[in-house]
């Protein structure tokens, strides 16, 4: 089977980037063009479902997402690499790290969905669960996780992109997964150099999340806090974004 994906770079560092629930693997806008090609090595995988593996079946869970990643490092022959995953994606990298600890030098999530089951309370539980089918919900929680400070413009594009990378019932399939599954003791107390990044206007993914988490189950887990950002650092703070992880990753 064909793992679609996106690699930019020929560095000797080698990173595999995860995207987050409403995205695929070039949705992370203008932070791209700032990468160091030289130092890195990045590919950007699509999931089942997403993007150019839109018509690709699967089961559409996390599991899958993993061993899809470590198929696709052993084809471009990666014996040893960095994971970042952005939101959903930041649980998905976890998983990687807990089927194939060897093999993971360092560990960023960005805007991360932690290990531990996230169950959505309230009208989030509706607002999301009606995302896959409704392009109004998704455009909702677009504004909601930017802190209700994002133009008109970019939430039309970002909810247009959406539905047109994700199939619903691959998305419907992933939400249950990311916001059921508990795997922390997986990876919980792992020494791995580990990076969190969130954004300051993140009602839902905020720093406060992140200490009982992430910074739980890594003892050396950094944390940092984007200034004017909120789910999306590589669309509103690219510059700042793209230094500050490879600030981290950089030997």
């Amino acid at each position: 089977m064909t793992i679609s994906h996106r690699t930019i770079g020929a560095g000797g560092q080698k990173v595999l980037v995860l995207h987050d629930w409403f995205g695929t693997s070039a949705g992370w806008g203008q932070f791209l063009d700032h990468l160091d090609r030289d130092t890195f090595g990045y590919a950007f995988l699509d999931y089942r479902g997403y993007g150019e593996r839109r018509d690709v079946d699967g089961e559409f869970t996390l599991a899958e997402i993993a061993s899809d990643a470590l198929a696709l490092a052993d084809r471009l022959g990666w014996d040893e690499f960095s994971v970042v995953g952005h939101s959903m994606g930041g649980k998905a990298a976890q998983r990687v790290l807990a089927e194939a600890p060897q093999r993971v030098r360092k560990l960023v999530g960005v805007t991360p969905v932690p290990a531990s089951a996230f169950p959505l309370e309230g009208g989030m539980d509706d607002l999301f669960h009606g995302a896959p089918e409704h392009a109004a919900n998704r455009r909702a929680i677009l504004d909601l996780v930017t802190g209700n400070r994002a133009c008109g413009r970019w939430l039309d594009a970002m909810t247009a992109r959406s539905v047109a990378g994700s199939r619903p019932e691959a998305m419907g399939a992933y939400l249950r997964d990311w916001s059921t599954q508990d795997f922390a003791a997986k990876v919980a107390g792992s020494t791995l150099p580990v990076k969190v990044f969130v954004g300051e206007h993140d009602p839902a993914l905020s720093a406060e999340v992140m200490r009982g988490t992430w910074l739980a189950h890594y003892p050396q887990a950094e944390l940092e806090v984007l200034t004017n950002s909120g789910h999306y650092p590589m669309h509103e703070v690219p510059v700042a974004f793209a230094t500050a992880l490879e600030a981290f990753l950089r030997d």
